[in-house]
């Protein structure tokens, strides 16, 4: 059923026009017909199809697949469309991909602060792979993913360590993948070394110099097409002597999706290159796809009044920036742009976060109740971009009191 969506799909977006123009000549000659002879029909429909290639090709041909040859680009790697030899690979091998159930990244799913005192060599294996799964219910897509969730695994470092990443593309992955990894200092992050056909493995041992959160993202060919289908997540270096101790810490990420079909359509959508040079994501969500963060049985993000709450925050782009807001709540400390190694700024209500970049936020929730994470561009909340936190615990009617009533506000 899903691959049989996006083959009408694609049949209505390759062959829609050309059926259009048959039938408006064939409408066109019937009634021409009628008045003319055949000679002057012939020539009166000549006249229209050239006048419609005239007006048409000037403003571009048809994108709904956006291959290379529809699609003028000026990156430093060729166009971020889908090569069409790409697409009829993965019709042919499509019940090679592996179906996930939830590609989502389970917030909850962050190593232990570290408790050693000097550096050491630690050993990082990754797996780039090409998967199925939903972006909103009974919305499937491509999703190329690290270690098969979005965002990829979170990394957990110390400042002076050195690090050893195994990288391997798995053998059903249809492209090249590698990692860029922005705690990298070197060319390109890493990636020129990590670069990976389908089936091979390549190792890049860095030195982490640097404190901070960082993020990391697939960056090759086009790093946009690559991030804008799932490859990103976060590495933090702890500086030495570690980060100060919090109750609960969780994982989130933003990111965007570009389908072709508009918000909602169900079925298996194709990736739209030109929207995503536009910048006009049809899906903007928290840790790969709609609903992630919100369920109270899966990826449940859960805290008790009066715990130091911390949440890594970072923003895979590829196009926005984020708003970053807990309804509700307070950034009692946030490391403004992840900078470790500089003082925190205090009683922040929301924090910009770039495209590419991260943010470190801590707050301690005194009220019991459901606390919504947001892109306070609050439109995004309708393509997907919020979450909640749970907070349990007494109430404390000193700081909030009254009668709450059901969906008021927010």
């Amino acid at each position: 059923m899903v691959l049989l969506s996006l083959l009408s799909y694609i049949f209505v977006q390759t062959l829609g026009l050309l059926i259009a123009f048959i039938a408006a000549a064939v409408l066109l000659y019937i009634l021409l017909r009628r008045f003319n002879s055949r000679l002057v029909t012939l020539l009166l429909i000549t006249v229209f199809v050239g006048i419609s290639v005239f007006f048409y090709i000037p403003n571009g041909l048809p994108q709904g697949l956006e291959y290379p040859s529809f699609l003028k680009t000026y990156g430093p790697a060729g166009s971020p469309a889908l090569p069409f030899s790409n697409v009829i690979q993965f019709f042919l091998h499509f019940n090679e991909f592996e179906q996930v159930a939830d590609i989502a990244q389970d917030p909850n799913n962050i190593p232990p602060p570290l408790t050693r005192a000097a550096p050491e060599t630690v050993r990082v294996a990754v797996t780039a792979k090409e998967v199925i799964s939903e972006v909103a219910p009974g919305v499937y897509q491509n999703f190329w993913a690290f270690d098969g969730k979005v965002p990829g695994p979170f990394i957990r470092v110390m400042e002076g360590d050195t690090v050893v990443v195994d990288f391997h593309n798995d053998e059903t992955s249809l492209h090249h993948h590698t990692i860029d990894f922005h705690a990298v200092i070197g060319p390109g992050g890493g990636a020129s070394i990590l670069m990976a056909e389908p089936g091979e493995t390549k190792t890049l041992t860095f030195k982490a110099l640097h404190p901070g959160l960082y993020v990391y993202h697939c960056a090759e060919a086009d790093p946009a097409l690559h991030m804008a289908h799932g490859q990103y997540g976060l590495i933090l270096v702890e500086p030495k002597g570690g980060l100060p101790k919090v109750d609960k810490e969780f994982y989130v990420m933003q990111g965007e999706f570009y389908t072709t079909g508009t918000l909602g359509k169900q079925g298996l959508q194709v990736f739209d290159s030109r929207a995503m040079l536009d910048g006009n994501p049809q899906y903007i969500v928290f840790n790969g796809r709609v609903g992630a963060l919100t369920s109270t049985t899966t990826n449940v993000m859960q805290a008790n009044v009066g715990e130091k709450v911390r949440i890594y925050f970072g923003n895979g782009g590829v196009n926005l920036i984020s708003s970053f807001h807990v309804i509700g709540e307070i950034f009692e400390r946030v490391w403004q742009e992840a900078s470790l190694t500089s003082p925190p700024l205090t009683d922040v209500q929301t924090t910009l976060v770039p495209a590419g970049g991260a943010t470190m936020v801590e707050f301690t929730p005194l009220v019991p109740g459901n606390y919504a994470l947001v892109d306070h561009a609050l439109a995004r909340t309708n393509r997907g971009a919020w979450g909640v936190l749970h907070v349990s615990g007494p109430e404390n009617p000193s700081i909030f009191n009254g009668i709450m009533q059901p969906m008021v506000g927010h």
